[in-house]
């Protein structure tokens, strides 16, 4: 046998390991959120209890590989959080009351995590830092998670999480969900981490798989709360309207190689129109608001997809329409290039690929720096381009985009298309 190959025993060891790193990291994935709201709960203290959870993962890295791992591991990290978090409510004169309430699932309170992401999107913090912040202790994106959402750097998103945890510290922002009289100033922000947060769970950017479904039902579940909460607040609705529509196409999105299925291309008979008609219901609701916003326009865009039979009965112009009017809503790069992709299948004189890829040459050079990191972009301009006879330059742009992504059917749909022969 070879000396760099591995003995059974070592490859044994090697496989145990990164099971139970995998099981780790999937549990800090889909408990961390609610584990960290738990604890802040109970001990007051935002820095403390991520501490306390950090603290307790660390003892899992290094237990579990050799002692297999629980059979109830959300609870079993609970159990660690809890003896480490002794220590700073000893401190507390009625740390045992306090100690008792340290149970897993928390009881009985359902609205730790909207708590924990009104205290993280607080006014004093900055926007991006509230953002980022939430997005990683609430809801256990990594930072380069976080880095793809935004469109931004990693170490642009670890700084402002790092300055969010000192504000919060300094300051004393409290731990709870605000009244109504606090709630406009929090609940933009709030709505935008839950929506990035599906975005993740949609098409996820890290990993081996292309979705994280969990991630996507977490922000279904906020969403829900939000609207519980707030019945009469017309973006709150809007958000829950967009994420039920999306999840009501989840059966035809992959297929059972799990590859990605494009819009175009989705069996319609396995969408869910039960749950679309549901969805476009809130829709309807939240328009009796008379209070347009972002949320409720992408949620009309996603509606007019859901409501054609076919791909060519899809209403493009009623879109192209929605899109202008979720630009002057709330004006960025993305949604320009969503808008182009809306150009290209939109009806003359306003559509066709020559206009869209002219949209797209039309974009500052702030925005083109910004897209740079998108793989969208990248594709999208792949497409226009091979729609114009411009094969070479279209190859070029896929390129781009397969070095952009991460995501592994992102990356089987954009090699395919790098394969075929040019006409």
């Amino acid at each position: 046998m070879p000396e760099d190959r591995p003995g059974p025993r070592r490859q044994a060891h090697d496989d145990a390991h990164g099971d139970a790193r995998d099981e780790l990291a999937r549990v800090v994935r889909e408990h961390a959120g609610r584990l960290t709201a738990c604890l802040v709960r109970v001990l007051g203290d935002f820095a403390a209890a991520e501490d306390v959870v950090a603290d307790a993962v660390e003892t899992a890295l290094r237990r579990w590989p050799a002692e297999g791992v629980p059979d109830h591991p959300d609870a079993w990290l609970l159990t660690v959080a809890r003896r480490r978090g002794i220590d700073v409510l000893r401190r507390q004169a009625n740390y045992r009351d306090k100690l008792a309430r340290l149970r897993w699932p928390p009881q009985p309170d359902p609205d730790d995590r909207l708590k924990l992401i009104f205290t993280c999107c607080h006014p004093a913090l900055p926007r991006e830092a509230q953002i980022a912040l939430t997005l990683r202790t609430v809801c256990g994106l990594t930072t380069a998670q976080i880095a793809a959402a935004l469109v931004v750097g990693e170490s642009a998103v670890a700084q402002r999480i790092s300055r969010a945890k000192r504000k919060i510290a300094a300051a004393g922002i409290p731990y709870r969900i605000p009244g109504d009289t606090e709630l406009p100033d929090r609940l933009d922000q709030v709505l935008t981490v839950v929506y990035l947060l599906f975005n993740e769970g949609y098409l996820t950017t890290a990993g081996d798989r292309p979705q994280a479904a969990h991630l996507a039902d977490d922000a279904e579940w906020l969403a829900a709360q939000l609207a519980w909460l707030m019945p009469k607040q017309p973006e709150v609705l809007g958000l829950l309207a967009l994420v039920r529509l999306h999840q009501a196409r989840a059966a035809a999105r992959f297929t059972s190689a799990g590859d990605l299925v494009p819009l175009r291309d989705q069996d319609r008979s396995r969408w869910d129109h039960a749950a679309i008609g549901e969805a476009i219901g809130l829709l309807e609701r939240a328009a009796t608001a008379k209070r347009p916003g972002p949320h409720q326009v992408r949620a009309a865009i996603v509606a007019c997809h859901a409501e054609a039979p076919t791909w060519d009965d899809t209403d493009w112009a009623q879109i192209l329409v929605l899109y202008d009017i979720l630009l002057a809503l709330a004006p960025s790069p993305v949604h320009r290039l969503h808008r182009a992709v809306a150009v290209h299948h939109a009806p003359p004189p306003r559509g066709g690929p020559s206009n869209a890829l002219a949209a797209l040459d039309a974009l500052s050079a702030a925005d083109r720096r910004i897209l740079e990191r998108y793989p969208l972009y990248h594709a999208t301009r792949a497409e226009l381009l091979r729609a114009v006879g411009d094969n070479d330059a279209a190859r070029t742009a896929d390129q781009h985009a397969l070095a952009q992504t991460r995501n592994p059917a992102q990356q089987t749909l954009l090699r395919h298309r790098l394969d075929q022969p040019l006409t």
